[in-house]
């Protein structure tokens, strides 16, 4: 494809008014771009300023469009399109931000689980993370000794500050709409008398076009409607269309008859009357007589002409025709509508420029073709349009820092996350993270579609590390200040899933300095979170120091006092301090009983159960996990499921040490019942492995071992864990040689 200046090479006489006449060695302007295979272009003489249809083999073009993009997008408004179809707003990412941070540490008591098996991550962790990002408890205490001065000094703040924005401003983010004048034929106006309408066809010649002109141009069943809100039967709305195109004769106005004209032959297609049709868009040419003003109208005109003649199998015409159609259409910018004619016209362009082997016509016109289905909210007829376009994009395309690559193939992993092509949606979402650095929307919106399409787990898929660093990087320069304690947050809670506790405390003091930076009321809630993390990563002085200055502040509601509570007695209990825990414990279960909170009640019966067994009182242990269980059996289903196995496993356990293989095994098995209906996968996990150890070691009974063993195979399988996998697979064969089965 070419673009910029050319010269004739020969004379030329315009068989038409919208042909351009031309001597031999003037210089003419293309407007667009020339598209190889089509004998038209359209172009301007410079000496004359004469606008119209130039033949292609009678002019030397001095440039060429070497760069893939610069022929695929002919304006801003085209290069724009993929950021505007994937615009991620400032609300969508806050909440996906508070979907990846979300965590009922701060609502909900905490259930004491050290006694499970927990550390082998966090050693690994040790060995692995770099000591910058393990900040040492002193600095972060007194990080929230300074925190909590801000909080009491500023108690007034609002929930969430704002901010700006979180798209670029190249992004062709949109903007206000400002108001532009519109027709609309009301059903009062008589058609009759000309003052009437008068100011609308004095509108309608307007020389240009106006945006208030598109929807006339589309009129597709949407716009139809609300241009002629008035009219609900097409034949009077012909009727008084018609009557205006004969004022419109009378008073000389040519441009609008040429729009009224080209209307009528719209709606008489879609009364399929395309010989009426074909009238009306002749007569609209007609009256254009090569006035390229409005391109707009010039290329809705044509087509649409172009579609009625292939329709009707006239190939004279056609030969007439259809050339200068698809010229306006590849070759000039922003001209493709909403019809059938469009769509038609766009798939016989990408024929002829596979025909002329022009990588480039044929990435114009698969974008052109993406562009016409997403207009029309028509995703999977778009999609091969956007994956041969894609496939058509050198690995070097585009100029540095051009995000659109990126935007399309996010565009893409849409429509294969709505057609349930999970696989197809990540691997584009992977490509799109290396093409380019993207704003925080487009990094935020990654995020989002790796969040869909990854597998349904309590877990956050780890690959959302990657996106969540990449939109801290972006807002770090730009706008968007506000969601900088989100995006923290959800690192945290991400790495904190994963294990590394370490890397979580880090980006959750980030989190709690940046709130409080901002102003924000999450701050007391952030600590927490902080404080629970130290309590998980070992380090349960620095947990105290952090809950001891919360409530020293007074600044915490009364549920989240109970909350403090029962999380400083967890951690005084790990420090060997029984009796402060016990006392915690005790202001706990009275908050907890004064806001008539079932759940959090049985919570801390739990815990005093495992602070007893911890004190050697195993009695005592039972008899208050025997009233955590009758608590929390009396909940409404689906609350309390992972902390409910949790306290029945405990149960199982302490009658396991105490020889009551009976009792143990009915509490195991409750416990799985229990995990199983809440479909809670890592509740199922730990329940099923003691039922394992309980067949094979307690009561052995190696059909049952088997069965719990393929279990809890479907369920490694089922997190993609590969190690214990094989570990289960190697156990599984070793008991079918024990039972002497052959697999």
């Amino acid at each position: 494809m070419a673009m910029g200046p050319a010269f004739a090479v020969a004379d030329c006489q315009g068989s038409g008014p919208e042909e351009m006449t031309f001597r031999s060695g003037d210089r003419i302007e293309i407007l667009g771009a020339q598209v190889p295979g089509l004998p038209w272009c359209l172009g301007r003489h410079t000496a004359s300023g004469q606008v119209g249809f130039v033949r292609t083999s009678l002019i030397n073009v001095q440039g060429q469009a070497s760069d893939l993009e610069n022929v695929i997008f002919l304006s801003e408004e085209e290069r724009s399109f993929f950021s505007r179809e994937g615009r991620f707003s400032e609300e969508e990412a806050r909440q996906l931000l508070r979907r990846m941070s979300s965590t009922n540490v701060c609502t909900m008591y905490r259930l004491d689980t050290s006694e499970e098996a927990e550390t082998q991550q966090q050693q690994e962790e040790q060995e692995m993370s770099p000591p910058c990002l393990n900040p040492e408890p002193q600095e972060i205490l007194q990080t929230v000794k300074n925190v909590l001065e801000q909080c009491k000094s500023c108690r007034g703040c609002p929930e969430e500050p704002g901010s700006p924005g979180i798209h670029r401003a190249s992004s062709g983010a949109s903007l206000p709409d400002t108001e532009e004048p519109s027709f609309c034929l009301d059903t009062g106006d008589d058609g009759a008398d000309p003052e009437a309408l008068g100011s609308q066809l004095l509108f309608l010649d307007s020389p240009g076009f106006q945006a208030g002109f598109q929807g006339l141009y589309d009129l597709s069943p949407p716009t139809l409607s609300g241009v002629f809100g008035g009219f609900t039967d097409e034949e009077e709305l012909v009727r008084r269309l018609a009557e205006a195109r004969g004022v419109a004769k009378k008073a000389g106005l040519p441009m609008a008859l040429a729009r009224l004209c080209f209307l009528l032959g719209r709606l008489c297609v879609r009364q399929l009357k395309l010989s009426q049709a074909r009238v009306y868009f002749e007569e609209a040419l007609g009256v254009l007589g090569g006035r390229f003003g409005d391109l707009v109208l010039v290329a809705a005109v044509y087509t649409s002409l172009a579609s009625v003649h292939l329709r009707q199998k006239n190939k004279e015409k056609c030969a007439q025709v259809v050339p200068k159609a698809l010229a306006l259409l590849l070759g000039t910018p922003g001209h493709v509508g909403r019809s059938e004619a469009d769509s038609s016209l766009l798939t016989l362009a990408l024929r002829r420029a596979i025909s002329s082997r022009s990588p480039q016509a044929e990435a114009r016109a698969c974008f052109l073709l993406a562009k016409h289905h997403a207009r029309l909210k028509q995703p999977e007829e778009a999609m091969p349009f956007l994956e041969r376009l894609l496939l058509l994009l050198p690995e070097a395309a585009g100029t540095p820092g051009t995000s659109w690559p990126m935007d399309c193939y996010l565009l893409l992993a849409s429509i294969y996350s709505q057609r349930c092509l999970p696989h197809l949606a990540l691997s584009c979402i992977r490509v799109a993270s290396l093409r380019a650095q993207g704003s925080p929307g487009s990094t935020l919106r990654s995020a989002a579609l790796v969040l869909q399409n990854s597998p349904r787990l309590p877990l956050l898929p780890a690959q959302l590390a990657h996106y969540l660093r990449q939109a801290l990087a972006t807002l770090a320069s730009g706008s968007g200040q506000a969601l900088h304690g989100l995006v923290y947050a959800s690192l945290a809670q991400l790495y904190s899933q994963h294990g590394w506790q370490g890397r979580a405390i880090a980006f959750m003091a980030q989190a709690v300095e940046t709130d409080a930076r901002l102003g924000g009321c999450t701050v007391v809630d952030r600590l927490v979170a902080l404080a629970w993390l130290h309590v998980l990563h070992r380090q349960s002085p620095a947990a105290l120091g952090i809950l001891e200055s919360l409530l020293e502040a007074a600044v915490a509601t009364p549920d989240q006092e109970g909350l403090i509570t029962n999380m400083m007695a967890i951690a005084l209990k790990r420090t060997g301090r029984t009796r402060r825990a016990a006392e915690s414990y005790y202001c706990a279960l009275r908050v907890a009983r004064r806001l008539s909170h079932p759940q959090n009640e049985a919570v801390v019966l739990a815990n005093f159960g495992a602070l007893c067994l911890q004190a050697g009182a195993s009695g005592l242990a039972q008899h208050y996990l025997l009233e955590a269980v009758k608590l929390f059996s009396q909940l409404p289903s689906r609350e309390g499921s992972p902390d409910f196995t949790r306290v029945l496993l405990r149960l199982g356990d302490l009658c396991t040490r105490r020889a009551l293989a009976r009792q143990a095994k009915c509490y195991y098995e409750w416990a799985f019942l229990v995990a199983v209906e809440m479909d809670h996968w890592e509740s199922q996990l730990l329940a099923v492995q003691r039922l394992c150890h309980f067949y094979s070691a307690v009561v052995p009974n190696e059909a049952r071992c088997v069965v719990y063993h393929e279990f809890q195979l479907s369920l490694a399988r089922r997190v993609n864990d590969k190690v214990l996998e094989g570990q289960l697979l190697e156990t599984i064969s070793q008991l079918y040689l024990s039972l002497g089965t052959e697999r």
